[in-house]
């Protein structure tokens, strides 16, 4: 994709693809003439980790909750929580645009946040669930005592414990939103469009552009990459929660 991007359309659609050509920029200099990238990454950024604030804020309680007092429909609730993701986005598109709609939050930075964070919370709830189970029970029971209400119980015992899993949760959640692409496609348009929606406007009845699409691909993955090689340690260590030592 990347050495796509340095060539010229002709180029791109050579066959047999080629190895050794001039490379040139001139892909990534007509995005910027055509669309505002920095608009659409700053909405991308807003998107995700406002997305990731919110279901991390449900998600965190919700999870200790079933992990430190599991009730009798516990299994049930997260079975069912989990089943609501293999329904098929575009099954519930119109209902959910004439809410935002109704709101009058279309084409704008917090219905996204807010709907990124609901698509994504059952995984969050999911992963959360199973790291705060291998906090022992001891010093659960034992930050009660200490802790008059349960929030601090969370704030002060939970989080600390179960931040290397928290952290990698985040992180996978803030991709996961990254990447979304249905939601910012169909509920946005000039004002909170993000880089994945800049990445589909290159589509056209022609025909799709292969250098133009591969430059404007290479900058929408470059940032979470990057976001994702500075913090390998959070995520080998999340990965890693409750391992045998």
């Amino acid at each position: 994709m990347f050495l796509t991007s340095l060539k010229t359309e002709l180029q791109a659609i050579a066959i047999p693809p080629l190895l050794f050509f001039e490379p040139t920029f001139e892909n990534f200099t007509l995005i910027q003439e055509r669309s505002d990238y920095f608009k659409h990454a700053l909405n991308s950024v807003a998107t995700s980790f406002g997305g990731t604030a919110i279901a991390m804020a449900l998600a965190i309680p919700a999870a200790y909750a079933m992990a430190t007092a599991p009730g009798r429909w516990t299994k049930d609730l997260l079975l069912w929580m989990l089943s609501t993701k293999m329904l098929p986005a575009v099954g519930v598109l119109m209902p959910i645009y004439l809410i935002v709609q109704k709101l009058g939050l279309l084409d704008t930075r917090l219905a996204l946040a807010v709907i990124f964070a609901m698509v994504n919370l059952p995984i969050v709830v999911w992963m959360l669930f199973s790291y705060f189970r291998e906090i022992p029970a001891e010093v659960v029971e034992a930050s009660r005592i200490d802790c008059r209400r349960t929030r601090d119980t969370i704030r002060h015992v939970v989080v600390p414990l179960g931040w290397g899993g928290i952290a990698s949760t985040a992180l996978l959640s803030v991709v996961l939103c990254w990447n979304e692409a249905f939601w910012s496609i169909n509920l946005t348009a000039a004002d909170a469009g993000t880089l994945a929606a800049l990445v589909a406007s290159f589509s056209s009845p022609e025909g799709l552009f292969w250098a133009k699409v591969s430059a404007v691909s290479v900058l929408a993955c470059a940032p979470i990459m990057v976001l994702g090689w500075f913090c390998q340690k959070q995520l080998v260590q999340g990965l890693t929660f409750g391992a045998v030592k």
